[in-house]
């Protein structure tokens, strides 16, 4: 069924209501250009309220475009540990060092230029031109699909590619001329706080409720369409927290692919039993003090699971470790350098407590 037209109707009282209850944020308080780019990028699958702390944090350290520039990468991925998606960050520098190298640091106000920066897709661009600058370019993302579904019982599959450049198409039409970063920011509003994704709307508050047609139709829960996603790849893992009495072991991951260039705790495939450990151990030149099987852990990607398993190992002296052929792909630290300068991914959290845990035994 084809998706019945926007109309502009849909503007005043969207704009009305965001004007007497939108939320305080900082990037809105101050919405500079690097402030909003920075925002966007990490509220990507992630919380407001859980940015929050990070994004204050990211930009005492690193307070403007230059600063993320020159930023050292493992500086960089520490600051933004516990985010997840850590290319994102680097996409951030990478864009970054174009900007400050091609623009002296300002990030250019031309919305193709904007696109044309390393990870800004259609929906940042849209939120930087419409909100830093004032440009009437639409910032399409889940909840305004999701929203505009609903709102006219649109039964297009949302993640299809071609479903949301239409969607962008019809918004450009619509969207106020004079307010176009407010209009952007009320449709991410609406739908982070009563068109919210799950559980049950507060259709009560919303300012469409009186020609939102899933409402009128008690159709809600079927919106919005979307191809089911193919199940996630299970991978079993043993992790391996080993310390001596001043030191824990880490590795440095390749420079490319998941969680590339992070840190992480030595590990195993498949489920290992305590026997396999200690002959790994061997092959490292360590003779453990003690193996303690630890709790399991399961971390979940966009496309994988890992189901962990975990020993702490306490050993004489981590200085006796060798690491086959590669003697460079392991660190040895203090644990409270797990916190301050190594970024350890949060797959890795429950073992990464262990460490500590350790050190008080």
């Amino acid at each position: 069924m084809a998706a019945a037209e926007l109309s502009d109707s849909i503007v005043e009282p969207l704009l009305a209501w965001y004007d007497r209850g939108r939320r305080i944020l900082p990037w809105r308080e101050e919405p500079t250009p690097y402030h909003v780019w920075l925002s966007e990028i990490m509220l990507q699958q992630t919380r407001v309220e859980a940015v929050k702390p990070y994004y204050d944090r990211f930009l005492q350290a690193l307070p403007d475009i230059d600063s993320l520039a020159y930023v050292e990468e493992d500086r960089l991925l520490k600051l933004w540990e516990g985010l997840g998606y850590y290319n994102r960050a680097r996409n951030l520098k990478k864009a970054a060092q174009i900007v400050a190298e091609k623009y002296g640091g300002r990030m250019p106000e031309e919305y193709e230029a904007i696109l044309s920066l390393p990870g800004i897709g259609s929906y940042t661009a849209g939120a930087i031109a419409s909100i830093a600058f004032g440009k009437s370019y639409p910032a399409v993302d889940g909840n305004v699909l999701r929203i505009l579904s609903r709102l006219r019982v649109d039964d297009r599959d949302i993640l299809d590619a071609k479903v949301k450049k239409a969607v962008e198409t019809e918004l450009a039409c619509v969207m106020p001329k004079e307010r176009p970063g407010d209009f952007n920011q009320a449709l991410m509003e609406l739908g982070a706080t009563v068109c919210i994704p799950n559980g049950a709307p507060k259709c009560e508050n919303c300012p469409w409720g009186a020609f939102c047609l899933a409402r009128q139709e008690e159709r809600i829960a079927e919106f919005p369409k979307k191809a089911k996603k193919k199940p996630r790849r299970i991978e079993e893992r043993t992790i391996l927290v080993i310390q001596d009495a001043d030191r824990v072991a880490l590795r440095k991951r390749p420079d490319r692919g998941l969680l590339a260039g992070m840190y992480e705790f030595p590990s195993l495939e498949g489920h290992c039993k305590e026997r396999q450990v200690a002959s790994y151990l061997k092959e490292l030149g360590l003779s453990p003090i003690r193996i303690r099987e630890l709790p399991p852990a399961k971390h979940v990607f966009t496309h994988k699971e890992w189901h962990m398993i975990g020993y702490l190992v306490r050993v004489d002296e981590l200085a006796d470790m060798e690491a086959g052929e590669n003697p460079q792909a392991f660190v040895f630290v203090e644990p409270k350098e797990t916190k301050s300068a190594y970024p350890i991914p949060s797959a890795f959290a429950a073992y990464a407590e262990q460490v500590e845990m350790g050190r008080k035994k």
